[in-house]
């Protein structure tokens, strides 16, 4: 990690510390320390074991993408791609640092960076539709919930789906259209001329119409993988339906009888307002928006704290540590096959 990764990780452990603080104000340590010692760890380790799985099955979609395409790609390595993505995602704006930290260190594990980059870019677009497929679920089954009780929170959800469903139409649109794309790239960047200095816009122009000639070029090979692509994506389905059930195991470990399918509906809700935060985990929305969704299942704000505390350390710091873990082992090197 640079200085300015640890800087970072510094600073979002002092403002978690911070937001931790300010949400036990009103809370007695004492009646704290009784509600730790009454948790059913049972529960509490399932949880746990949900993010471990949430881990574990996107490693294996990572060895699934690079089936046939290296002799032996390690469970160490696999298991390895989702933890560093994990840390630096924790540490950007938007998980913006997680598709890079990946780059490097499937290139450390001896595979070549223009198929590292072609098998991101599946794992991207793969992720993102189960995100959306997993939300348009929601939308059907579960948005009368929120929208009938928390209104102000129903806007920033469908924001968040519009931005979701934004990007893979972006991205869909250069697969499948893409003489298209680039003629509205040129016709969307024309009134940016009028504002700003004619070499710096054609800076960006040049850098945007680079990153979709490679986006295409990769998504040539993309298209011929059907059944692999079908797979990662039954893969991922699974992957996320073990993170959103991580809070319905916190619950009951407070000894709180919540529906299943209810949690699993505010969860998605939260992950969906948590990406529209600049700030690195969402941190502030997430707190909030879990206290305002989740507290129709426990009238007690100590309760409800702990359970926000719990379900914040599995599911954002449970996971930078273990990937602070993952970044210092070393990857075992990998023989790649001709194509």
């Amino acid at each position: 990690m640079s200085r300015k990764n640890i800087a970072v990780l510094i600073a979002m452990l002092l403002l978690g510390g911070g937001i931790f603080a300010y949400e036990l104000r009103h809370v007695q340590l004492t009646q704290l320390l009784k509600m730790f010692h009454q948790l059913n760890f049972w529960w509490l380790g399932l949880a746990a074991g949900c993010m471990g799985l949430y881990w574990l099955m996107e490693a294996f979609v990572v060895k699934l993408m690079l089936k046939g395409r290296v002799v032996h790609f390690s469970f160490k390595n696999a298991i390895r791609i989702p933890l560093v993505e994990q840390l630096f995602n924790s540490l950007t704006p938007f998980s913006s640092g997680g598709q890079p930290a990946q780059l490097v260190a499937l290139m450390q594990s001896g595979i070549d960076g223009g198929r590292a980059s072609s098998l991101l870019l599946m794992k991207f677009i793969v992720f993102q539709t189960m995100v959306l497929v997993n939300f348009i679920l929601t939308l059907i089954f579960g948005f009368e919930l929120v929208a009938t009780k928390f209104t102000y929170l129903a806007w920033l959800v469908v924001f968040g789906f519009v931005m979701h469903l934004a990007t893979i139409s972006a991205l869909l649109m250069i697969m499948y259209w893409y003489k298209l794309t680039k003629n509205l790239v040129r016709w969307v960047m024309h009134p940016l001329y009028w504002f700003f200095n004619q070499q710096r816009v054609q800076r960006w122009e040049t850098s945007l119409n680079q990153k979709i000639d490679n986006f295409y070029r990769e998504s040539l090979r993309i298209k011929k993988q059907g059944k692999m692509l079908f797979e990662a994506s039954i893969l991922t389905f699974i992957q996320l339906l073990f993170y959103y059930s991580v809070p319905y195991f916190v619950l009951l470990a407070l000894g709180l009888r919540p529906d299943f399918i209810t949690v699993l509906v505010l969860h998605i809700m939260i992950v969906m307002i948590i990406s529209l935060f600049p700030v690195p985990g969402g941190s502030g929305g997430a707190e909030v928006s879990f206290r305002a969704l989740f507290a129709t299942f426990t009238a007690t704000n100590s309760k409800l704290v702990l359970a926000m505390l719990l379900w914040r350390l599995l599911t954002y710091y449970l996971g930078m540590f273990v990937g602070m873990f993952a970044l210092v082992i070393k990857p075992d090197k990998v023989e790649e096959l001709r194509e």
